[in-house]
Protein backbone atom coordinates (compact mmCIF):
# COMPACT_ATOMS: atom_id res chain seq x y z
CA UNK A 1 0.00 0.00 0.00
CA UNK A 2 1.64 3.53 -0.97
CA UNK A 3 0.70 6.12 1.58
CA UNK A 4 -0.19 9.18 -0.01
CA UNK A 5 -1.11 11.91 3.04
CA UNK A 6 -1.17 12.27 6.68
CA UNK A 7 -3.76 15.07 7.67
CA UNK A 8 -2.68 17.38 5.21
CA UNK A 9 0.94 16.87 4.73
CA UNK A 10 1.40 15.04 1.21
CA UNK A 11 4.02 12.32 0.42
CA UNK A 12 3.62 12.40 -2.92
CA UNK A 13 5.12 14.63 -5.43
CA UNK A 14 2.69 14.31 -7.55
CA UNK A 15 0.83 17.87 -7.75
CA UNK A 16 -2.39 16.46 -9.10
CA UNK A 17 -2.84 15.30 -6.02
CA UNK A 18 -4.35 17.51 -3.14
CA UNK A 19 -5.91 17.03 0.19
CA UNK A 20 -8.77 19.78 1.10
CA UNK A 21 -9.79 19.44 4.43
CA UNK A 22 -11.50 23.24 5.36
CA UNK A 23 -11.32 24.26 9.01
CA UNK A 24 -13.63 22.76 11.49
CA UNK A 25 -14.72 20.68 9.20
CA UNK A 26 -15.36 16.64 9.75
CA UNK A 27 -14.77 16.09 5.77
CA UNK A 28 -11.51 15.24 4.13
CA UNK A 29 -11.16 15.02 0.38
CA UNK A 30 -8.65 13.93 -2.03
CA UNK A 31 -8.83 15.56 -4.75
CA UNK A 32 -6.93 14.16 -8.71
CA UNK A 33 -6.42 16.60 -11.12
CA UNK A 34 -6.46 15.40 -14.55
CA UNK A 35 -7.28 12.21 -13.41
CA UNK A 36 -5.56 9.42 -15.97
CA UNK A 37 -5.77 5.55 -16.13
CA UNK A 38 -2.77 4.74 -13.84
CA UNK A 39 -4.68 6.32 -10.75
CA UNK A 40 -7.16 3.36 -11.29
CA UNK A 41 -7.23 1.28 -7.96
CA UNK A 42 -8.72 1.03 -4.30
CA UNK A 43 -7.99 3.89 -2.45
CA UNK A 44 -8.21 3.75 1.37
CA UNK A 45 -9.13 6.38 4.11
CA UNK A 46 -7.97 5.80 7.53
CA UNK A 47 -8.65 7.06 10.75
CA UNK A 48 -6.42 6.44 13.32
CA UNK A 49 -8.87 5.61 16.39
CA UNK A 50 -8.67 2.62 18.29
CA UNK A 51 -9.88 0.34 17.14
CA UNK A 52 -9.22 1.81 13.55
CA UNK A 53 -11.57 3.04 11.31
CA UNK A 54 -11.51 2.95 7.71
CA UNK A 55 -13.11 3.18 4.29
CA UNK A 56 -12.23 1.96 1.09
CA UNK A 57 -13.18 3.06 -2.78
CA UNK A 58 -12.47 2.28 -6.09
CA UNK A 59 -11.43 4.34 -8.64
CA UNK A 60 -11.96 3.59 -12.21
CA UNK A 61 -10.72 6.12 -14.70
CA UNK A 62 -11.95 5.81 -18.12
CA UNK A 63 -10.89 7.26 -21.30
CA UNK A 64 -13.58 8.77 -23.11
CA UNK A 65 -12.47 7.92 -26.83
CA UNK A 66 -14.17 8.69 -30.23
CA UNK A 67 -14.94 5.91 -32.98
CA UNK A 68 -15.68 6.44 -36.23
CA UNK A 69 -17.58 3.33 -37.96
CA UNK A 70 -15.95 1.51 -40.92
CA UNK A 71 -12.87 0.64 -41.78
CA UNK A 72 -9.53 2.89 -41.69
CA UNK A 73 -9.95 3.74 -45.29
CA UNK A 74 -12.69 4.35 -46.97
CA UNK A 75 -12.96 4.41 -50.87
CA UNK A 76 -16.23 6.37 -52.74
CA UNK A 77 -16.76 7.11 -56.08
CA UNK A 78 -16.63 10.95 -57.66
CA UNK A 79 -20.07 12.67 -57.61
CA UNK A 80 -21.24 10.19 -54.53
CA UNK A 81 -22.81 10.41 -50.93
CA UNK A 82 -20.01 10.26 -48.04
CA UNK A 83 -21.58 10.05 -44.94
CA UNK A 84 -18.67 9.13 -41.57
CA UNK A 85 -20.40 8.57 -38.01
CA UNK A 86 -18.45 9.20 -35.19
CA UNK A 87 -19.68 7.81 -31.48
CA UNK A 88 -18.37 8.21 -28.18
CA UNK A 89 -19.72 6.78 -25.08
CA UNK A 90 -21.09 9.22 -23.13
CA UNK A 91 -19.70 8.18 -19.96
CA UNK A 92 -19.91 9.86 -16.73
CA UNK A 93 -19.88 13.49 -17.86
CA UNK A 94 -21.07 15.93 -20.54
CA UNK A 95 -18.98 15.23 -23.67
CA UNK A 96 -19.17 19.03 -24.95
CA UNK A 97 -19.40 19.22 -28.83
CA UNK A 98 -17.80 17.76 -31.68
CA UNK A 99 -15.46 18.96 -34.64
CA UNK A 100 -15.05 18.04 -37.86
CA UNK A 101 -11.39 18.24 -39.62
CA UNK A 102 -10.23 17.70 -42.98
CA UNK A 103 -6.58 17.32 -42.28
CA UNK A 104 -6.04 20.65 -40.07
CA UNK A 105 -8.67 22.96 -41.45
CA UNK A 106 -11.98 23.09 -39.52
CA UNK A 107 -14.57 21.54 -41.77
CA UNK A 108 -17.44 24.32 -42.52
CA UNK A 109 -20.92 23.30 -43.15
CA UNK A 110 -22.33 24.74 -46.95
CA UNK A 111 -24.57 27.11 -47.51
CA UNK A 112 -27.55 27.07 -49.50
CA UNK A 113 -26.61 28.05 -53.47
CA UNK A 114 -27.00 32.18 -54.34
CA UNK A 115 -28.49 29.97 -57.46
CA UNK A 116 -31.34 28.48 -56.16
CA UNK A 117 -32.15 28.27 -51.84
CA UNK A 118 -34.14 25.10 -52.47
CA UNK A 119 -30.72 23.53 -53.02
CA UNK A 120 -29.24 21.17 -49.99
CA UNK A 121 -25.91 22.16 -48.76
CA UNK A 122 -23.52 19.99 -49.89
CA UNK A 123 -21.91 19.71 -46.15
CA UNK A 124 -23.39 19.19 -42.99
CA UNK A 125 -23.46 17.68 -39.70
CA UNK A 126 -26.18 16.11 -37.38
CA UNK A 127 -25.38 15.99 -33.64
CA UNK A 128 -27.21 13.63 -31.54
CA UNK A 129 -27.43 13.05 -27.82
CA UNK A 130 -28.67 9.99 -26.07
CA UNK A 131 -26.74 6.98 -24.44
CA UNK A 132 -23.98 8.12 -27.00
CA UNK A 133 -22.79 10.96 -28.35
CA UNK A 134 -23.20 10.31 -32.05
CA UNK A 135 -22.26 13.04 -34.67
CA UNK A 136 -22.38 12.25 -38.91
CA UNK A 137 -20.92 14.65 -41.37
CA UNK A 138 -22.37 14.20 -44.70
CA UNK A 139 -21.09 15.46 -48.44
CA UNK A 140 -23.15 14.74 -51.42
CA UNK A 141 -21.68 14.63 -54.53
CA UNK A 142 -17.88 13.60 -53.27
CA UNK A 143 -15.07 15.40 -55.31
CA UNK A 144 -11.48 14.60 -55.65
CA UNK A 145 -10.57 17.59 -53.40
CA UNK A 146 -12.54 15.95 -50.37
CA UNK A 147 -9.76 13.15 -50.58
CA UNK A 148 -7.90 13.42 -47.04
CA UNK A 149 -8.01 12.67 -43.25
CA UNK A 150 -11.28 13.12 -41.43
CA UNK A 151 -10.86 13.53 -37.84
CA UNK A 152 -13.48 13.68 -35.28
CA UNK A 153 -12.49 15.74 -32.47
CA UNK A 154 -14.93 15.83 -29.22
CA UNK A 155 -14.60 18.28 -26.68
CA UNK A 156 -13.12 16.29 -23.67
CA UNK A 157 -11.98 12.97 -25.87
CA UNK A 158 -9.76 11.08 -27.27
CA UNK A 159 -10.12 11.80 -31.43
CA UNK A 160 -11.13 9.65 -34.23
CA UNK A 161 -9.67 9.91 -37.78
CA UNK A 162 -10.37 7.89 -41.18
CA UNK A 163 -9.21 8.44 -44.89
CA UNK A 164 -11.38 9.24 -47.64
CA UNK A 165 -10.42 8.66 -50.81
CA UNK A 166 -12.57 9.90 -53.72
CA UNK A 167 -11.99 8.43 -56.98
CA UNK A 168 -12.86 8.21 -60.55
CA UNK A 169 -14.45 4.57 -61.85
CA UNK A 170 -14.50 1.25 -60.50
CA UNK A 171 -12.81 0.42 -57.45
CA UNK A 172 -9.79 -1.61 -58.24
CA UNK A 173 -9.79 -5.22 -56.25
CA UNK A 174 -7.30 -4.05 -53.96
CA UNK A 175 -9.32 -1.27 -53.02
CA UNK A 176 -13.13 -3.26 -52.40
CA UNK A 177 -11.09 -5.19 -49.86
CA UNK A 178 -10.30 -2.14 -47.28
CA UNK A 179 -7.10 -2.53 -45.55
CA UNK A 180 -4.52 -3.31 -48.79
CA UNK A 181 -3.80 0.09 -50.45
CA UNK A 182 -4.07 0.52 -53.99
CA UNK A 183 -0.79 -1.59 -55.70
CA UNK A 184 0.00 -2.87 -52.57
CA UNK A 185 -0.06 -6.63 -52.74
CA UNK A 186 -2.06 -8.28 -49.29
CA UNK A 187 -0.55 -10.81 -47.48
CA UNK A 188 -2.91 -13.37 -48.90
CA UNK A 189 -1.34 -12.85 -52.33
CA UNK A 190 2.31 -12.90 -51.42
CA UNK A 191 1.48 -16.46 -49.77
CA UNK A 192 0.03 -17.62 -52.80
CA UNK A 193 2.75 -16.05 -55.21
CA UNK A 194 5.35 -17.84 -52.53
CA UNK A 195 3.76 -21.50 -53.03
CA UNK A 196 3.67 -21.27 -56.73
CA UNK A 197 7.13 -20.06 -56.69
CA UNK A 198 7.93 -23.49 -54.24
CA UNK A 199 5.27 -25.43 -56.32
CA UNK A 200 7.65 -24.55 -59.60
CA UNK A 201 11.22 -25.23 -58.26
CA UNK A 202 10.03 -29.34 -57.77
Amino acid sequence: MHILSAGILMYTSDLRFQVIHPDKSENWTLQIKSPQDRDSGIYECQVNTEPKMSLSYTLNVVEARARIGGPPDIYVKTGSLLTLTCMMSQGPHDLGTVAWYLGDRLIVTSAHSENDVNDEPRITVETEWSDALTSRLRITHAKPTDSGNYSCVPTVAEKASVNVHVINGEHPAAMQHGSTAAGSPSSRTVLLTLAFLLGQLR
